[in-house]
Order: structure tokens, then sequence, then C-alpha cells
């Protein structure tokens, strides 16, 4: 099993959105940069988990989720009507892929990116290096057990 964060603005699709989502269940779709497209296309395994963060307005971890399908072409780089859409992306030969996400449970309390920083198990995470802005990352088990901790002392 691997450990994942990915990112969404609330504002666009939330935690609240995931858990009212049919079967809880959803499409993490519209991702455009390669080397996130490349973690789902690639590296994403079915039961693994994902850290579901906030990002732009109150940053932070919301709750968990968990990959239940494999990688597939995000129908959205197609549409000619979504803001998605690529127009150098065939079905022959597609540039974008995504996978189905779960909602495991949504935390109590979100885990603030202040309180991120302060945790010296977390000082190596992607997510708290100066610059990064991925959308779809890699955790590590270490740092995932942090997380799961610091969610129970919350």
């Amino acid at each position: 099993m691997r450990y994942w964060l990915m990112k969404t603005e609330p504002t666009t699709f939330s935690i609240d959105d995931l858990a009212a989502s049919p079967k809880q269940t959803t499409m993490w779709d519209g991702v455009r940069n390669y080397q996130a497209r490349n973690f789902m296309r690639d590296d994403m395994q079915i039961g693994d988990t994902i850290l579901f963060y906030h990002s732009v307005v109150d940053p932070g971890i919301t709750g968990l989720a968990e990959v239940v399908s494999k990688s597939y072409p995000d129908p959205t780089q197609w549409n000619v009507n979504d803001e998605h859409y690529d127009p150098k992306s065939s079905k022959d030969n597609p540039r974008w892929f995504l996978v189905d996400v779960k909602l495991i449970r949504k935390f109590k309390t979100p885990l603030p990116l202040s309180l991120l920083r302060e945790q010296k198990a977390l000082a190596s995470m992607e997510l708290l290096r100066k610059g990064s802005r991925l959308s779809v990352q890699p955790v590590t088990k270490k740092e995932y057990d942090a997380i799961v901790t610091l969610e129970n002392k919350v």
C-alpha cells in the first residue's frame, strides 16, 4: 500500500462534496500536470490511502480517502465545454488520466497547514517544501502515521 496527498480547492470540490457524492466516490478529474498525472497513471493502486487536502482557503488536511479504481483516461479532456478540455488529446492517444477515490472519513477537526509545519516528523514532507505546488504527491508511511497520530491529538 502507498500513501498520497491530493489537493483540491474546497470552493471547487471539498471533502463535503466527496461525502455527498454517490457512494461517497468520485473521479479525480481535471489534473493537468504531467508529474501528478504520472503518479495517478503509473503508481497509484487500488487500496492506496489518500490524505484529502484543502488548498487556498484554510489550507489543511481534512480527511482520508482511498483509491478505488485503476487509472483510466480523464473524459474531461475531450469535452469541448469543460474547462479541462485539451484539443491536443485524442481518444487513441489520451494525455490525461485519473483514478476514482472514495471517502474513508472526514477528520473531526482539519489539520491546518500551520500545525503540519510545526511537526518535526513532517519536516521532509513534499507538501511543506517551499514552492511545492503539486496537486498529487506521494507521502511516506512515516509521514502518514504522524498525521493520523496528530489527528487523534487535535
